[in-house]
């Protein structure tokens, strides 16, 4: 049983907290520690039996804290990750990793030079139907992969106030690239391999802060193929991977982890129905399963920590998410498809 701390006690770090404790063998919350101290947070954290500390300091500074697990603002997580490594910790990492290649890069080989795990919240991996997606496409059921397509959207943006940090175009630039459009690129990557190039369009539509809500982006994948991801920040919730190969394709469609829904839906609610579409033969549609993946992902990094096996999204294709985001940003600012560097 790994002791961990939670940094950040939002919505969605009372969320991670949620997904464990009391619930899993593997990890539980002894301390957390956050910016905003109110009543609010106070009663969680008894509830939950988590001590608030008063700073990420006194945090690294308890023995009885094996590991950290960030939920903090974007442009934070690499100072973090760097104090927690050297103070011997774990991490656990909300996403992004970082905002730029080589942030990535540092974060990565200070936990390598203290030898502590680092793992990265892209919890879609875990789920079963991701997995089986996954199958298909390795063991050839698809044929030749030729193009995939994501659009995520939620409504979060509407309801953001102009000093949340989530307002803030430096911590979330391209609107809903950094909160939920990672999940589709981090899903191309583990999918179909390292991207070469992205073009980038992104624009400021009708929320009321200033950031952007509509954003478009093109990749070429260094195999060959192709693929296309929309987000939305200003509509309703929804999350749809399609992916098309030469001997048929498969569409899951699901939800986004939207603020006010309950925390069991957040976590365990994403993926619905789903479809196979053979270019012979009959289609096939099932109903994803509720499935919990921020406990798979939580349960995954503390067996790493423990010792067991490695947390399994590879430090290189962290890293290489957060090089495609930073090539999309490039390019939503220079209007031209940006090599993935």
């Amino acid at each position: 049983m790994i002791n961990a701390a939670i940094v950040g006690l939002g919505w969605w770090g009372k969320t991670l907290v949620e997904a464990v404790q009391g619930r899993s063998e593997d990890i539980r919350f002894v301390a957390g520690a956050t910016g905003t101290p109110t009543p609010e947070v106070e009663e969680f954290t008894k509830a939950q039996g988590v001590v608030l500390r008063a700073s990420y300091e006194e945090l690294l500074a308890d023995a009885n804290v094996q590991a950290v697990v960030l939920a903090t603002p974007n442009s934070m997580h690499v100072a973090q990750i760097v104090a927690a490594a050297r103070a011997g910790k774990h991490v656990f990492c909300e996403k992004p990793l970082a905002l730029s290649k080589a942030d990535a890069e540092t974060a990565v080989e200070a936990c390598r030079k203290a030898g502590v795990s680092l793992a990265l919240d892209y919890n879609r991996r875990f789920h079963p139907t991701m997995v089986n997606i996954n199958e298909r496409i390795k063991t050839g059921a698809l044929g030749t992969m030729l193009h995939f397509e994501g659009t995520v959207t939620f409504p979060n943006a509407l309801y953001l106030k102009p000093n949340q940090w989530r307002a803030k175009r430096e911590e979330t630039p391209c609107g809903g690239l950094m909160p939920m459009g990672v999940h589709i690129i981090d899903a191309a990557i583990e999918l179909f391999g390292e991207v070469d190039e992205v073009y980038c369009m992104s624009f400021h539509r009708t929320v009321a802060i200033d950031a952007d809500d509509t954003t478009s982006m093109l990749f070429r994948m260094k195999n060959g193929m192709s693929g296309y991801l929309s987000t939305m920040t200003a509509t309703a919730g929804s999350f749809r991977l399609q992916v098309f190969g030469s001997a048929g394709w498969v569409r899951l469609n699901g939800m986004t982890h939207i603020a006010g829904a309950s925390s069991e839906e957040r976590r365990s609610r994403l993926f619905a129905d789903c479809t196979f579409q053979p270019v012979k033969g009959e289609t096939e549609n099932w109903q994803a399963e509720a499935y919990d993946v921020s406990r798979a992902a939580l349960e995954a990094f503390a067996r790493a920590a423990a010792g067991g096996p490695a947390y399994p999204l590879p430090l290189s294709e962290m890293i290489h998410c957060v090089a495609v985001t930073e090539a999309a940003v490039r390019s939503a600012a220079s209007g031209k498809a940006e090599k993935v560097l």
